[in-house]
């Protein structure tokens, strides 16, 4: 299959990550070396730029300007979070004709595979050639096929260190703590919580994700047994806890452009398990919650060396899969080849159709129970953070 000569359109899409634009410089940096490719064009706010027709050239910017822009957390070209329509895809399509794209990158989720599915639909019922490929990114780790989405292992690595950190504090003034953290259908996030365990009393003493049913009245038991054993107890929940029938925890009416029911993003989740361990446990009680919220995805500084490499790597194989001709769509997705210290990616595409629209759990091999992650996810997890700190802890030798 020969490929097209022409230029080459990149947009960056839903929740931020703190490697999204390392992917979006390996694309820029391997066109720039492709023959195939004139020019590299970037669309400000993702689809909805491109059907507003605010792009900018990414052609002109200089190597040391690049280098900066994909070490800084989140979108470069700035994000959206848009679904559009079949009748605006086509209406995208018309863009790239308009300038001559014959090779469209999409960075973001399972949302973004569908928006570059539909786009290679129309694609091939008009009979334009250009090749359409979805770029996978998300904290939330929930996308199939692949092993582990960029972005997930700097967010893992943030949510451990900072429970990490909790668990210390917890300790020095012992009470009831509850983390809420990101993940609204899979709990891969709330379990890298599982790394700040380094002592047998550490927290956190619970987990809680979305796989698994929770139910209110188990939950405030599980936390007065802990309370009991360890005189206190460190509690990291995912925002998507749910009940038996599906429903929320706790919700807000308020609804993204997406039509998703806001979870917790406003502290009300941890606010509302906070109070109902007190009114059920005792009043007295020292019970506080926190909600990680968006700092999992854009604290600066604290990137996971594995992640970010990866994530450059992950936009390379893009752009190299598209101009050799190899396939006119794709997703590209990431494998593991080897564990622990001899851990490899390996980099590769897949069906559009694999990735759009559906989630991937967290491996039920994975969970313990109802509230804990099982030691094997360890195993998982350790390569994708990288380097980790560690908590230095007093003998507590006795006076003699």
């Amino acid at each position: 299959m020969s490929s097209p000569r022409g230029n080459a359109l990149i947009g960056q899409s839903g929740g931020p990550t703190c490697v999204i634009n390392q992917s979006l410089v390996g694309i820029v940096e391997e066109a720039q070396k492709s023959g195939q490719i004139d020019r590299v064009f970037g669309a400000l706010h993702g689809i909805q730029g491109v059907l507003d027709d605010r792009l900018i050239d990414l052609g002109r910017e200089s190597a040391a300007t690049l280098e900066a822009v994909a070490n800084t957390p989140c979108a470069g070209l700035r994000s959206v979070r848009k679904k559009p329509t079949r009748e605006e895809c086509g209406q995208v399509l018309e863009r790239l004709q308009a300038h001559d794209v014959r090779y469209f990158f999409y960075i973001g989720g399972n949302d973004s595979a569908e928006t570059a599915h539909i786009l290679n639909e129309l694609a091939v019922e008009i009979g334009y050639d250009v090749r359409l490929f979805h770029v996978p990114k998300t904290i939330d780790n929930d996308l199939c096929v692949t092993d582990h989405c960029p972005g997930y292992g700097s967010a893992a690595k943030f949510v451990a260190s900072a429970i990490m950190g909790d668990n210390q504090d917890n300790r020095s003034l012992p009470g009831i703590k509850i983390d809420v953290i990101m993940g609204r259908h899979a709990g891969w996030l709330t379990a890298a919580s599982l790394l700040a365990r380094e002592h047998e009393d550490d927290g956190p003493h619970l987990i809680y994700v979305p796989e698994r049913v929770f139910d209110l009245d188990g939950f405030v038991g599980d936390v007065d047994r802990m309370y009991t054993k360890h005189g206190r107890c460190l509690v990291a929940a995912s925002e998507g806890i749910h009940d038996k029938d599906g429903n929320p925890i706790f919700s807000s009416k308020e609804v993204d452009s997406h039509g998703n029911v806001q979870l917790s993003g406003s502290g009300a989740l941890g606010d509302f398990l906070a109070g109902a361990v007190k009114s059920k446990l005792g009043s007295s009680l020292r019970v506080r919650a926190d909600t990680f919220g968006y700092l999992q995805r854009s604290f600066a500084g604290y990137v996971s060396e594995v992640d970010a490499r990866e994530a450059r790597e992950v936009g390379r194989t893009a752009l190299r899969i598209a101009v050799a001709g190899e396939r006119q769509h794709g997703s590209i997705v990431i494998t593991r080849n080897g564990a622990g210290d001899s851990y490899e990616a390996g980099f590769e595409a897949t069906e559009l159709s694999n990735v759009a629209r559906v989630t991937r759990d967290l491996d039920d091999a994975f969970v313990a129970g109802e509230n804990d992650i099982a030691p094997a996810f360890l195993d998982y997890v350790r390569p994708l953070v990288g380097t980790m700190p560690s908590a230095g802890r007093l003998s507590d030798f006795p006076i003699s």
